[in-house]
């Protein structure tokens, strides 16, 4: 009669446990007797979560927890690019304003310089006399603006004081090269009459851009003394970059050279070597590709009319410019004619110049100056004086250099010379515009110039 009474008490006993979180279980003691131990949860007990519950809840928060560590992650790229960002715009807000305050500077100069010389009193007019000032007041009451409102051109014939007049105007880009009038007289603003000194180099004006890695280097060119049917407007370009350059390409005038679109192109029977060619009188001057041997190639016939071996000028990497390519030999043309330099053994790669006859690349006399060749980027001739470049890839380059063959004298110099593009290969001067042409990083460039008297 017990037995069924503990087995429905303990019946009853485990189903109350199962919906009250109790715990039942019963052991058996030595004397045989059964102990039955029933528990039951307290209120605050039963209140407590089931571990399955606080594992679920544990994995909740964690779950959270990486989600917001996602999101300050992201916010904190953002806020770095944000940063970075704000960097790079000060920056050009800072290169913008010095770009703003030179030419501000520079507007300023010029006022300044214009009101001087409407006064009647040059800049540098310490270095004249009493009576060429009172020349130079005299000839401006006379010049002083065309009937078109521009400032009025130089007149070679009166060497009085002639007005200049600085403003800022759009003009089309074949007025920025000055031609000549029928006289022979250049009318560039900058231009000074006959001979002089070099004392200051314009900004560069950008006129073409090669459009492929062949013209990384190269020369263009004008003829300052052209025969029919050429003119002063006719330009010339050879891409200098490969192993077998013989493209000799011909533009008309400035507006087609612009559009790139060549008149005419030459194969040349020999390959050229370097940036160093020049166009004078007809011909293109040349250097040999791997040799020491100077072309005189007449376009009129296509031919090559003169070679002439340069006797002991390194070639070929032995005395070149600073910046290589093979630039030991150099042509120029000046108000004198035309020169060649290089460097021999004999010089100690010291710069030789030497004086040509046009026609039959003669030697008519030769100087060896103190300036290593090596140690210039590049160089040009003005009135007979020898111009070295000191640096080819620095955009604030100089002007560094001048050896005078008409004295025998050197002299040290410090024009600034603006490097626009970094990668400056080729320097030459067109004694008929007064204008120093250059090859710079795939850009064809032009400087205006101003000489002083001699």
């Amino acid at each position: 009669m017990l037995a069924p009474c503990l087995l429905t008490l303990a019946s009853f006993l485990l189903e109350a446990g199962a919906q009250m979180s109790s715990s039942f279980s019963r052991s058996l003691r030595r004397d045989g007797r059964c102990i039955y131990s029933f528990s039951v949860a307290g209120p605050a007990e039963d209140a407590c979560s089931e571990p399955g519950e606080a594992l679920a809840a544990v994995r909740e928060l964690r779950s959270e927890r990486e989600g917001q560590q996602r999101e300050l992650a992201e916010l904190a790229n953002r806020l770095r690019l944000l940063e970075s960002w704000m960097v790079r715009s000060q920056g050009q807000l800072s290169g913008q304003q010095g770009e703003s305050l030179n030419l501000l500077r520079r507007l300023q100069e010029l006022e300044q310089e214009n009101r001087q010389l409407r006064a009647g009193h040059c800049p540098q007019a310490g270095r004249e006399s009493q009576q060429g000032a009172q020349s130079l007041t005299g000839s401006s009451s006379r010049q002083r603006t065309q009937p078109d409102g521009r400032a009025s051109s130089w007149r070679f014939e009166d060497r009085g004081f002639q007005e200049l007049k600085s403003e800022i105007t759009e003009i089309p880009a074949s007025s920025l090269i000055q031609r000549s009038d029928p006289g022979g007289q250049d009318t560039a603003p900058h231009s000074s009459v006959g001979c002089g000194m070099l004392e200051w180099v314009g900004d560069p004006v950008t006129f073409q851009k090669a459009d492929s890695i062949l013209g990384k280097y190269g020369v263009w060119m004008k003829d300052p003394e052209p025969v029919p049917h050429h003119t002063r407007d006719t330009i010339w370009r050879i891409n200098t970059v490969g192993t077998d350059v013989r493209l000799l390409y011909e533009y008309n005038d400035l507006d087609q050279f612009v559009k790139g679109h060549p008149s005419k192109v030459y194969v040349l029977p020999e390959p050229v070597e370097s940036t160093g060619s020049v166009i004078y009188r007809g011909s293109l001057y040349y250097q040999k590709r791997k040799s020491r041997s100077l072309l005189r190639y007449e376009m009129k016939t296509e031919t090559i009319l003169v070679r002439k071996d340069l006797t002991n000028a390194g070639y070929q990497g032995v005395y070149p410019y600073s910046w290589g390519g093979y630039t030991d030999i150099d042509f120029a043309v000046d108000e004198m004619g035309l020169w060649v330099t290089y460097s021999t053994h004999q010089a100690q790669g010291a710069i030789v110049i030497s004086k040509l006859d046009p026609k039959t690349l003669q030697m008519e006399q030769t100087w060896t100056t103190t300036i290593r060749r090596r140690s210039v980027a590049n160089s040009f001739m003005i009135c007979g004086i020898l111009y070295t470049l000191n640096s080819y890839s620095n955009r604030h380059a100089i002007i560094n250099f001048a050896y005078n063959t008409n004295t025998n004298t050197s002299k040290v110099m410090n024009i600034p010379f603006e490097n626009r593009y970094r990668y400056n290969c080729m320097t030459d001067y067109n004694p008929a515009e007064k204008k120093i042409l250059a090859w710079d990083n795939f850009n064809m460039v032009m400087y205006d110039i101003r000489l002083s008297k001699l």
